[in-house]
């Protein structure tokens, strides 16, 4: 395996060299998942010095074969013989001039995390792309292991990256989310009901954390770590809202069997029993909107009477129509190549979510949290206003422009939460703030008024959260220094607007305190 890792760090077959080799048309083109132009950018006669990086992309990306002596190349440590030892190739003959064709899909994948840039290659099962290439069509095989999709992608952007003794990667599939862990946890388990899933990320994690230890269990969802403890866990669990009973195909990856969307509620309400004090739960998910039920109470009802802290964030809303699109698509159906068995599986996919008054269905994230011991537990849903109260929740929809990744930001509202959370009113104004620093202030006019109609105040980073401010809430913003206390600006705010000083400082604690958990006001000296 150090063989290969070696060759493959030296091909400058990584992203940011798959793009440099392409150029920006093929590369978005192929992120669309268009082969034709990645095929005329690694025909070949591609330019010297690259000629590695295009036959690893040909081979294991566009699902072309490639001859002996051009992998020997690309591969001098390991060569075509190694590839196909490792069964991540196959080999027509001996030749130097005969074909070998990708088994698996080999990518390069980047990110950055707390610990800093990383470039791997993962394991998987062939993409779309690279099965076209190969000479398969139609549907993708139920047991299909995915890659790293943009659901991924996403999860591990919102991970918080703080140092955790014991972490739980629950249905790990090739092991991405298990990876990123090893960075920053001192032991990590990963569970799969898929045997397949799991050798991907036995190999994964040799390939490219061969320090690391990565315990592979397999069963279902939280049955094979039943009674442990752990500080983090993340899903990308199966949440997939596909009709059951109708003859689909139910992959193995995104489909967990369960009827709408209770694999996610049921994941939501069980994984806190594997939360140690302080330990963090976060999952990507669906959820229906149903005819007559507000959404947000409806998944509030999920983290009700937990004993959790629990943060939902709504990114976007499908209609049953575009739900049912993409899956099928997802899963390799479409009307050119499928004829009426896609027509059929549509009708089964609008038929289901109409049987439950399914108006709509959510995607977002869920981020869970036990409160440490001393943190309070009462009646009470806010993030503090007095000692003894219940754990936080906030149930919200967020659509526009974010800045990832989001785990540092959610980290931060977390430490906020704690921060205010036994706090009065009084004792929350008896401290200074001060104004974080990428927030500024939008004022709007109605032509010909002095005064501004509205007053936003804008954070540049992470959720990229906009507040409505009036006057008061804008003039004690821009007056957190540092040094003043919010009781000191509440006293000079009532004598310059003539107002009581009490029923001001009523007014804005609970503003005050909204700013503080989303990160635009903070202690001095953070």
């Amino acid at each position: 395996m150090s063989a290969l890792h070696e060759d493959l760090e030296a091909s400058g077959w990584t992203v940011d060299g798959v793009r440099e080799l392409l150029g920006p048309v093929a590369a978005d083109a192929l992120d669309r998942e268009q082969a034709v132009p990645a095929l005329l950018a690694t025909a070949p006669d591609t330019p010297a010095g690259r000629e590695r990086a295009a036959a690893l992309l040909r081979l294991f990306q566009l699902g072309r074969p490639v001859p002996r002596a051009a992998l020997d190349r690309a591969l001098p440590r390991l060569g075509s013989r190694g590839l196909v030892a490792l069964g991540l190739a196959t080999a027509a003959g001996e030749d130097a001039s005969d074909e070998v064709r990708s088994a698996v899909e080999l990518a390069p994948y980047a990110a950055v995390d707390a610990e800093g840039a990383l470039d791997w290659w993962l394991a998987s099962d062939p993409t779309e792309v690279a099965r076209a290439g190969a000479g398969h069509s139609g549907a993708l095989p139920a047991e299909h292991v995915l890659g790293v999709g943009g659901a991924s992608r996403t999860l591990a952007q919102i991970t918080v990256r703080s140092p955790r003794e014991a972490v739980l990667d629950v249905g790990t599939g090739c092991g991405i989310q298990a990876l990123h862990a090893t960075r920053h946890a001192g032991r990590v388990v990963g569970t799969d009901i898929d045997a397949r899933a799991l050798a991907f990320a036995r190999f994964n994690a040799a390939l490219n954390t061969p320090d690391a230890v990565v315990e592979l269990r397999r069963g279902s969802m939280l049955e094979p770590v039943a009674g442990e403890r752990f500080d983090l866990v993340v899903s990308n669990p199966p949440f997939v809202i596909t009709p059951r009973g109708s003859g689909l195909t139910e992959f193995t990856y995104r489909d967990g069997g369960a009827a709408g969307d209770d694999l996610v509620r049921d994941l939501v309400r069980s994984v806190g029993d594997l939360l140690a004090p302080g330990g963090v739960a976060q999952l990507l998910g669906n959820w229906e909107h149903r005819r007559g039920e507000a959404w947000d109470e409806r998944v509030r009802s999920w983290v009700a009477g937990l004993g959790l802290d629990a943060w939902v964030v709504q990114r976007e809303v499908q209609d049953p129509a575009e739900y049912a699109e993409l899956w099928l698509r997802d899963g390799g159906q479409t009307p050119e190549r499928s004829g009426d068995a896609y027509a059929r599986a549509y009708e089964a996919w609008l038929a289901d979510l109409a049987s439950r008054d399914v108006e709509g269905v959510g995607f977002g994230f869920v981020t869970l949290r036990r409160p440490c011991a001393g943190a309070g537990a009462g009646a009470g849903a806010d993030p503090g206003a007095g000692p003894g109260l219940a754990p936080w929740v906030r149930v919200e929809e967020v659509t526009g422009t974010v800045h990832q990744p989001l785990g540092g930001a959610i980290a931060d509202v977390l430490a906020a939460v704690d921060a205010v959370r036994g706090l009065s009113d009084a004792e929350l104004l008896a401290r200074a703030w001060v104004v974080a620093g990428d927030v500024t202030e939008e004022r709007f006019h109605t032509p010909g008024e002095g005064s501004p109609s509205v007053i936003l105040l804008r954070s540049g980073g992470g959720f990229s959260r906009a507040v409505r401010a009036d006057t008061a809430l804008a003039a004690f913003v821009g007056a957190s220094d540092g040094e003043l206390t919010g009781a000191q600006i509440v006293a000079a705010l009532a004598a310059l607007l003539e107002a009581p000083a009490d029923a001001l400082a009523a007014e804005l604690a609970p503003q005050v305190r909204g700013l503080v958990v989303d990160g635009l006001l903070l202690p001095p000296g953070v």
